[in-house]
Formats: C-alpha cells, structure tokens, sequence
C-alpha cells in the first residue's frame, strides 16, 4: 500500500458468477443494502449510492468485464458532491475462479490526487484501508449463504 492505493484481496467460497452478481452492484461497498436491489453495472452510467449514516456517494460505472472486471469511480472523500476527477478514487474488482472458490482482489486508486487538504486525504486513505477489509468480510458472507 501506498499514499495512493488500498490492495486488499479475500477468498469466497463460491461461484464466481455468484459473486459476479454481488460485485456487479454498484456501490455495494457503501450503499445502504436495501437500496442496491435489482442494480446492474452497466458502463458509463451513473448512480448515488445511498447511506444513511455516511450520505450520498455519486458512483459512475467506468468499465465491465463480465464476469472478471468492474471498475468504478466514487466521490469517496467528498458525498453528495457532483462526481469529477478530483473528488473521486477509481475502485477495481478482479474476480478468479479457484477451483469451485473465487478469489476477489479490489484495488481502490487516486487517493494522491483528491482535492482538499493532506489531511483530508490521508484520512479517506486511512478510512478505507480499515473499511475494505469489513466490506469484504461482509460480501464474502453473503456470497457463501446458500441460495434463495
């Protein structure tokens, strides 16, 4: 990890189209759950991810690979702000089949470039080295519930 990047990686234990559809949620990592259903990244579109304890994230969807690759851009420092190149880190989800397992790497960049103080950034930066791995903890749950 640097000043710039959050690495973090899990191993589910399920399919990778299971967690496919988890990850192909935008904001999922910070959006309220009850607000995500029925949600599917589409490239280019846009969305606000919804949190009633944090705000409003603008998410804009900036490339799908189904189902290995979705990269997204959120304006994580700075809610209910207009999404722009400088409020906004770009988060990639990677997803590898081991076996009948998926393996699931997110990559959150731009934390060196946000606009605002060196504080501010250093906190976003601080904020979600702690959050990824509870979010990801929380994705792998879900992803290893037996289907309803």
């Amino acid at each position: 990890m640097t000043n710039d990047r959050i690495e973090r990686e899990t191993l589910i234990a399920a399919p990778l189209e299971r967690v496919w559809s988890l990850v192909a949620q935008p904001g999922f990592w910070v959006a309220d759950k009850t607000s995500l259903p029925g949600t599917v990244a589409k490239e280019g579109e846009s969305m606000v991810a919804k949190n009633a304890e944090h705000g409003d994230f603008p998410v804009r969807v900036e490339k799908v690979e189904p189902p290995t690759y979705l990269a997204y851009r959120w304006t994580s420092a700075f809610p209910g702000e207009e999404l722009r190149e400088d409020n906004s880190t770009l988060v990639e989800f990677t997803l590898t089949r081991e076996g009948d397992q998926t393996r699931l790497r997110v990559v959150e960049s731009g934390f060196a470039a946000l606009a605002g103080s060196e504080e501010l950034r250093s906190q976003n930066l601080k904020d979600h080295s702690e959050g990824w791995p509870l979010e990801l903890d929380a994705l792998k749950k879900r992803a290893e519930q037996p289907a309803t």
